[in-house]
């Protein structure tokens, strides 16, 4: 890695979180500037603006994110329904952690970018597609396996699992209360045990 490419990766970690808490249009260069101890020249000298290191940012959130999930639906995990119960696991052990660090990037970059950054919007997209994609391929494995029910939609599951995860992260946040993501996270392990799995006669 040259000299520029680690000052780049270096900008990107230390505005990580900083973003991700203080919002991606409210994050000023004062601010990255401050959070890296680097000047306003060396920031424009690694990136063109403030959007640019916006959505490397976002991109790193992402990736960190995804690591994460390739680990819990990862083939450390023998069946399918294994792979979703950790997934599930996941949140329910590092809620805190997410929460500490402003939240899930994703819903973050979607709710701020829907109508004013749509180059930022672009990348939250092909994360939410990549997301879904990715359990609905262990929902498809299962069905192949015989472990999960044939006749269940896995696109249509893997979508349901997001938005009820998403929407108990962000309730839980704004009402400083876990309850919500449990009560989230409570429905997606009922309808995997309940509605996807293959119970033995």
């Amino acid at each position: 890695m040259s000299k520029a490419e680690k000052t780049k990766q270096f900008i990107i970690e230390k505005t990580a979180t900083l973003f991700n808490t203080k919002g991606y249009s409210a994050t000023s260069l004062s601010d990255i500037t401050q959070a890296t101890g680097l000047t306003k020249g060396s920031i424009y000298g690694n990136f063109e603006n403030k959007d640019q290191v916006a959505i490397e940012v976002y991109k790193y959130n992402a990736g960190l994110l995804s690591k994460v999930m390739n680990h819990s639906l990862g083939d450390q995990y023998l069946t399918s329904t294994d792979k979703l119960h950790a997934f599930v696991s996941f949140y329910r052990k590092n809620w805190r952690s997410v929460f500490s660090n402003g939240g899930c990037p994703l819903m973050n970059a979607a709710t701020e970018a829907d109508d004013s950054f749509p180059a930022l919007k672009e990348y939250v997209q092909k994360s939410f597609t990549l997301w879904t994609e990715k359990i609905s391929a262990v929902i498809t494995q299962g069905q192949k396996n015989s472990e999960l029910k044939a006749s269940i939609n896995a696109d249509k599951y893997a979508s349901l699992f997001i938005m009820l995860i998403e929407g108990g992260i962000l309730l839980s946040k704004t009402m400083d209360d876990e309850r919500f993501l449990n009560q989230a996270l409570d429905k997606v392990k009922d309808m995997i045990d309940h509605e996807l799995t293959i119970i033995p006669s």
